[in-house]
């Protein structure tokens, strides 16, 4: 058994900060109330963890390829531990932010050189079997993370979601240390200083300008300000992979078709199937008073059945064209989040269990396939490259997500209230602390013999809201799925591996692109 200790090294640290991607979306609510947050501050709770993950994974494979894939393992960890406590301490929303911010950082030096680790310590049928492991327990951390999350939030409060990750990293640190080995690949180059910066300001800008926007106003002088920086970041990002000597992203590889697609799958994939849950969660517990155990239980069902789902159609899906499963799967994700769009004042949490079921069934269908596709879709020797692509746009996808349907969302509530002449009777600001998790405030503000009337109010409104947020998902999905189906179409790739199969032996760190270089491997 002493073999699989480091495959467990490994899996303890992606369990963790994949759970960190979900685990946050029950206690929002919590947090609102406890540092009296707008919409945006808890947007950028969660976008301030994403953003970096996504905007860092590909530089952080590249630096552990040439400074050591266990120092940076490790390393990652106990950055993600100490902002973790930050985070269980903070006292306003803008520590909290920051904080979550530098976890993301330790996330992507964690997530960068997971498989890496697994790719030089296992060889043969032991690193199949590793990358099975692997595969379930990233499934399974998407599953827990919400009832993780409200089991914490509701018996401890929400702080404890984030200090119990202290134990949890100092276990990791210490097995890490001494079971797994180290290796660099000799051949790496430069780090992509200039690319990892200009593309994190790019992102970074764009999702400030959709956060913000709303509030602030579209043509404001912050929300221009910012999109001009987006532009000249972006140029920037451009000029440096196309001229740099060592590009952490290969620029020529988006002029094949398939590649296009199965990156546009996997940021249209995190985006529609995950990035309303925040917004489900604040209605679920803010407006219809579930507690946070009962609101993490309410995702329940798409976890679960996009969990089994996965794992008994593993061995199936190969044998479908990539297109269909990618392209099919994305159109059940949207047709599920169009089930959920048929809220009213009245509508329980029950109603939504159908368009979840649905929308697990589509991540099952494509979560086995898209990074195996994305693998098939490039050069061997590019492989690396594209896997740590995948995971960037994945992460992209949901902040974005969440920034856009945030918008939505705000409006939804402005449009609501106007329509129904509740900002008359409840006050201008009435949209703005709803969405912020903060309906018994409006409610609190009802006047004398009016509390039915109020409370239907804030139902109906806040209904309304969540169908816009539910429509923009599944019309944005349906769009998607037809385009990246025909964009996949267009080559025929190398049959995908399912997840969780062997990896070629010479795939370096999976991110970084050198994937044919030989691994130097030091003791453990």
């Amino acid at each position: 058994m002493r073999k699989w200790w480091p495959l467990a090294a490994v899996s303890l640290g992606v369990f963790m900060l994949l759970v960190d991607v979900t685990i946050v979306i029950v206690a929002l609510p919590g947090i609102g109330a406890d540092l009296g947050t707008s919409l945006s501050d808890l947007q950028w709770v969660m976008d301030g963890y994403a953003l970096t993950l996504a905007a860092l994974l590909l530089g952080a494979g590249s630096l552990a390829d040439k400074s050591g894939r266990r120092r940076v393992y490790t390393g990652g960890l106990a950055l993600f531990a100490a902002a973790s406590l930050v985070c269980g301490l903070a006292g306003d929303p803008a520590v909290l932010v920051a904080a979550r911010a530098v976890q993301g950082v330790g996330a992507a030096a964690m997530l960068a050189t997971a498989m890496a680790l697994l790719n030089v310590t296992y060889q043969g049928k032991d690193r199949g079997i590793a990358f099975g492991v692997w595969g379930a327990v990233s499934g399974a951390a998407a599953a827990v993370g919400p009832v993780l999350g409200g089991l914490l939030t509701e018996y401890l409060g929400w702080r404890w979601i984030f200090l119990v990750n202290l134990p949890v990293s100092a276990a990791a640190i210490a097995l890490s240390l001494k079971v797994l080995p180290e290796s660099r690949n000799p051949r790496a180059g430069r780090t992509d200083w200039a690319g990892m910066a200009s593309f994190t300001v790019a992102v970074g800008s764009v999702v400030y300008v959709l956060i913000r926007g709303g509030s602030q106003g579209w043509t404001s002088g912050t929300s221009l300000g910012f999109a001009a920086l987006a532009v000249v970041a972006l140029a920037a990002f451009l000029l440096a992979e196309a001229r740099g000597s060592h590009p952490m992203l290969d620029l020529s590889l988006f002029r094949r078709a398939p590649f296009v697609g199965v990156m546009l799958c996997g940021l249209l994939f995190s985006a529609v199937a995950f990035a309303y849950l925040p917004y489900t969660s604040l209605w679920v517990q803010s407006v219809l008073g579930l507690s946070p155990v009962s609101g993490g239980l309410v995702v329940l069902p798409m976890s679960a059945v996009a969990f089994v789902v996965s794992a008994a159609a593993g061995k199936r899906l190969p044998k479908v064209p990539a297109w269909l499963a990618l392209g099919g799967g994305l159109a059940l994700i949207a047709a599920g989040s169009l089930l959920q769009a048929r809220l009213d004042a009245d509508a329980g949490w029950t109603v939504l269990v159908p368009g979840l079921v649905l929308t697990g069934l589509g991540v099952g269908v494509v979560s086995p396939v898209l990074a195996a596709t994305a693998m098939a879709a490039v050069p061997p020797e590019r492989g690396g490259m594209a896997s740590g692509a995948m995971n960037t746009f994945r992460q992209l996808g949901q902040a974005l997500g969440i920034a856009v349907f945030g918008v939505v969302l705000q409006q939804g509530l402005t449009r609501a209230l106007d329509s129904a002449g509740g900002a008359d009777a409840l006050g201008d600001s009435a949209a703005t602390a709803l969405g912020s998790g903060q309906a018994h405030e409006v409610i609190a503000q009802a006047p004398a013999g009016q509390l039915d009337s109020v409370v239907h109010l804030v139902r109906q409104t806040f209904a309304e809201a969540l169908d816009d947020v539910m429509l923009a998902s599944g019309i944005t999905g349906l769009a998607g799925a037809v385009l990246v189906a025909l964009l996949i179409r267009t080559a025929a790739p190398a049959p995908a591996r399912p997840a969780g199969s062997p990896a070629p032996a010479a795939e370096g760190s999976g991110v970084n692109g050198d994937a044919a270089a030989p691994l130097q491997t030091a003791g453990r």
